[in-house]
């Protein structure tokens, strides 16, 4: 059985940081693409970043400069690092494997979720 499970949201103040992990288990995901969504309340879950097996990464414009994803394919690990925290970051979050190399479609598996709240 695959898993995703996420760790790492929490509260924070506007300007801090967080460090989100998503560990996967159930199978390898070397060859796939990683990614992280996030839904805040009231609102359709949206794209936030992913990463290729090699390393590529897209972004939404939201967090470009701000959020960094890497991972760990040794270790089915991906990493979101969220700096200059904005209110409007407030959302749970959503780590999630594409079924190949497509980078912002094709998602088949998903985390639980965390959340992730900054206060301003």
């Amino acid at each position: 059985q695959v898993q995703l499970v996420e760790s790492g949201g929490g509260l924070v103040q506007a300007g801090g940081s967080l460090r989100l992990s998503c560990v996967a288990s159930g199978r390898t995901f070397t060859r796939n693409a990683m990614g992280w969504f996030r839904q805040a309340p009231g609102k359709e879950r949206e794209f936030v970043v992913a990463i290729s097996w090699s390393g590529t990464t897209v972004y939404a414009d939201s967090v470009k400069g701000r959020f960094t994803i890497s991972r760990d394919n040794a270790n089915n690990t991906v990493y979101l690092q969220m700096n200059s925290l904005k209110p409007e970051d407030t959302a749970v979050y959503y780590c999630a494997a594409s079924l190949d190399s497509r980078l912002t479609s094709n998602y088949a598996y998903w985390g639980q979720g965390t959340q992730v709240t900054v206060s301003s």
